[in-house]
Parts: C-alpha cells; structure tokens; sequence
C-alpha cells in the first residue's frame, strides 16, 4: 500500500555535545504540498533540513520518503532518495560560472569521465530559458551576481535535478516581489506535477500564499501540525516563542526635540554610475527607511555612507559637518561612528570561524589596547554587556559564530556595533531570514535607539517592515530619492506605487 507521506520523520533526536538540536520530534507531509516548519531560529529547522539533505544523521528515531524507510550517508542518498535542497545558506560555488554550479555533479560527460563543456553550457542555457531566467548567462561567474540572482541559481539547481521533495530553505529572504512571483510560478508547475515542497520561512503573507499545511517547531520539538487556513497568524506566533506578541512592531514613539543640525546628510551623491544625484536628510531621533526594488542603487549607497564604496561625486556630511570616507575606518574615526549591518552576514558582516567576542570587539579593539597589550578583563566585560543587551547566549564570547543559528548571528553582528557606541546605524536588510521573535526585538532596538537620540537609515525588501517601523520613507529609483512619504501618506499600497511607477 502506498504511504500518503512523502516524508515521515518519527521521534527524531539529534544531539551535538550538550546541545540537543532535535528532541523526539516528529514532521509529516503529504504527497504533492507545499508544507511549512515554522519556528524560531535554532527551534530545529536547519538541523532538519540536514537530516533530510542527507547532510547528518539522527541519533534516535527513523526517517522515511515516499513510504521508504532511509538511512542517509551523504547528499547522494538523499538525491536518490529524490530529495533535492535549495539552501537559504547557498552552496554555489563563487568562483565557477553559473553553467557548472548549475549542473555540478551531473554534467554531460564523455570519454574517459571528461565533462562536455559546450553541452555543458547549451543544457545551462536552455534550463535557464525554461524556468524563466533570461537575464542570467550560462558562463557568467557566481561572484558577479547580485544576491537575489544567486539564491534563483541555487534554487534552479535543485529544480534541474528533477526532485520528488523539494525542500526551500528560506527561499525568498534575498528575493524581492518579482523574484518572488518567480518563485510562486515555479512552485506551481511542479506542484501540478507531484512534487512535495517543504517550505521554511519567518514570513506569514508567504506561508499562506504558498502553503497548504505547516508544522511549528519550538526548542527542537514540535509543537503543532496544521492546515494553514485553520490557524491565525497570532496562534503560530505564540506556538514559535512561547508566548503572546502584544504587537508586531514597537510603537513609533516621537524622539524628543533636540538639534536642527541633522545626524547625517547626502548632498548631489553619485557612485559608479548606480547612484546619481541622491539626497538624503537623516535626523536625530529618526528611523527613516530606504524602499527600492532590487537593483536600483540602495546597496552602492549604504556601503557609499560607511566608506567601503568610494564616492565619484557629492558629498557627506556629519553633525553639520563635511566628512571624507575613503574606508569604512574613516567611518568609524568620524565624528559619528557609522554603524553598517549587511545583507549577507555570514560572508560580509562576521569572521564565522572566530568566536563571538572576537568578532564583537573587533571594530573597537583598540579601545582595549595599550602598548601593543590587550586589557582582556575590560574586553571581556564589554563584550559581555553586548552581548547580554541583544539577548544572546553568554557561550557566543567563546564559541565561533558558525556554531549559532542564523538569527543569533544577527544578533552577535548587531552587539559589534552596540560595542561601538555609534551615533547612527546603517541597517541594510537586518531581518534576512531570522524569526519573528528576533525581527521584534531588533525594531524595538531600533526605536529605542532612536528615542535615545541615535539615528537610523533602514533598507528592508519588506515593506510592511519600513512602513511600520519607519518614522520617513524614502523610494530610491535608478540611484535617485524619488518620493519621501510619512504620516498619512506612509502606506504598504503608496510605498509599492512610487517605487513601481517611478
């Protein structure tokens, strides 16, 4: 008799030392839906994954596919098993064309093993006209694509493979509305197909737009299985953290009155031929957020304002005061120290291999230092409130950053620039792919920064988030400020017009 569960995961446990990561959950779905696990970041999400990438094994419990009981030793098996992978984490290879991460492992070969380079790029090329990605070309390098470009490429690579189970691992956190509908329509035609998705997200709108069924899962075990209409958005929150968010957002509270001169200004910036002509006011006390569709500039502006692009044109001021950036040390020398939080964190915002504490001094460890000797009791204790503000776990001081989940990491990226004491943060994208429970923390970090006299510029592709944290909008279109929207007029539906007819 054939099972109805295209995957069937009973009682599994996965321990590392004393971390138990998996503690006798369970996780079912049917053939042929689009099934959500939801939880917090390091609830158990990514460790399933693994398990069914054939990545690690269980220490307890049993594992079956499409009624099949499987034991994994390593990616092969899953791919037999027909589970395919598209990584939130991508597993593209920078230094090799789109072609060869496309079709790695399974490239046309011909005698002796020797791999067929121009099949090679004609199969490339015609996959990439199949799942609508005219604008990629086969022999272009990974390293020279934009991020959103890259996570279709590694989503591509599993759908090439011919998967009976695809498991999306954060899909769309890179992604902006269109490359979204991109995905939709893909998860479409193989859904008509039979194919199983297995869909991980933090973001609700998507869940229900996507998925049939979903399954919660709190510090390692599940704690609920439903059908997506018959659970409210408020019951999944509580069932993810364990309690009731009175509100999504903090309230936007006004900054008291403090000086005319603002925190910082863009005056007539031009970068490489992406920004042109921009102007940006940014007040004391303000959160004010940029709202951009992918590509038109946002990226070559923030890294313009904290010195790691250089400027053809215009000009920065801080405090009132004119400010070259030629370094993103320049940054932190200024009058106002630049904090900078960037969009793919684990490449460009942390040393992954060193521990917490490390990378959280870093930018300021000269503050510590003297005489070429580093005071480690007053590092330690620094670091320590950092970390203990932001709500990260004590062990992050000595463990390397690549042993916590993706919204810890957030988390220890942002005490580095707690540590730094700066007067204005920079914050492109810092909800990526991390939980509600953190996102809800890190805007109310934000306001009270704010309220505190700090300023904050917000880049987010989410625009409910700049719409509901945001003090002042602004829509950026072909490097430009376009349109400058608040009170009344600060609307998801106003926001999505200026930035689509522009």
């Amino acid at each position: 008799m054939t099972s109805e569960w295209a995957i069937d995961l009973s009682n599994v446990t996965k321990r590392f030392g004393a971390t138990v990561a998996l503690d006798k959950a369970s996780f079912r779905v049917k053939r042929g839906a689009v099934h959500a696990l939801l939880g917090e970041n390091g609830a158990g999400k990514s460790t399933t994954v693994k398990l069914l990438s054939g990545l690690m094994r269980p220490d307890e419990g049993s594992i079956s596919v499409m009624g099949q009981e499987v034991t994994m030793h390593g990616p092969k098996d899953a791919h037999r098993a027909g589970v395919q992978t598209a990584f939130q984490e991508m597993t593209l290879v920078r230094d090799l064309t789109v072609a060869q991460n496309l079709l790695m492992s399974y490239e046309p070969t011909g005698w002796l093993g020797r791999i067929k380079r121009r099949e090679s790029q004609r199969l490339a090329a015609e996959w990439l006209d199949r799942l609508d990605l005219h604008e990629v070309r086969p022999g272009a390098y990974i390293r020279d694509l934009a991020l959103p470009v890259r996570q279709k490429i590694e989503i591509a690579k599993a759908i090439v493979r011919g998967p009976q189970v695809l498991l999306l691992d954060e899909p769309t956190s890179a992604l902006s509305g269109r490359d979204v509908a991109w995905l939709s329509r893909r998860i479409d035609e193989m859904k008509a197909r039979g194919v199983t998705f297995v869909f991980i997200s933090h973001r609700m709108q998507e869940v229900r737009e996507f998925c049939d069924s979903l399954t919660v899962y709190r510090n390692g075990k599940d704690v609920g299985a439903f059908e997506t209409a018959n659970i409210s958005d408020d019951d999944v929150i509580r069932l993810v953290i364990g309690r009731s968010l009175e509100a999504k957002y903090p309230p936007k509270v006004p900054a008291p009155a403090r000086s005319e001169t603002p925190a910082m200004e863009a005056r007539g910036i031009k970068v490489d031929g992406v920004v042109t002509d921009f102007n940006l006011t940014l007040k004391q006390g303000e959160v004010r957020g940029i709202a951009a569709l992918q590509g038109m500039g946002q990226r070559e502006l923030f890294e313009a304002l904290f010195g790691a692009e250089f400027i053809d044109q215009g000009q920065i001021l801080i405090d009132g005061k004119p400010v070259t950036l030629t370094s993103t040390a320049d940054s932190l020398k200024a009058g106002v120290a630049t904090a900078f939080l960037p969009e793919d964190r684990k490449t460009e915002g942390l040393f992954l291999r060193l521990p917490g504490g490390e990378n959280v001094s870093l930018p300021v460890i000269k503050r510590f230092s003297r005489f070429g000797l580093i005071d480690r009791k007053g590092e330690q204790a620094a670091i320590a409130r950092s970390l203990a503000e932001m709500e990260v776990n004590p062990r992050a001081i000595y463990k390397p950053c690549l042993s916590f989940s993706g919204g810890n990491q957030q988390k220890i990226a942002m005490a580095k620039w707690l540590l730094t004491k700066s007067r204005v943060w920079l914050m492109f994208d810092p909800t990526r792919g991390i939980d509600v429970g953190t996102k809800h923390q890190i805007f109310v970090l934000m306001r009270a920064f704010a309220a505190a006299g700090g300023s904050v510029l917000f880049y987010s592709t989410d625009v409910p988030e700049l719409v509901n944290v945001c003090d002042r909008v602004s829509v950026m279109y072909r490097g430009r400020n376009v349109a400058e929207l608040e009170g009344d007029a600060l609307t998801e539906e106003e926001v999505m017009r200026k930035m689509l007819s522009s």
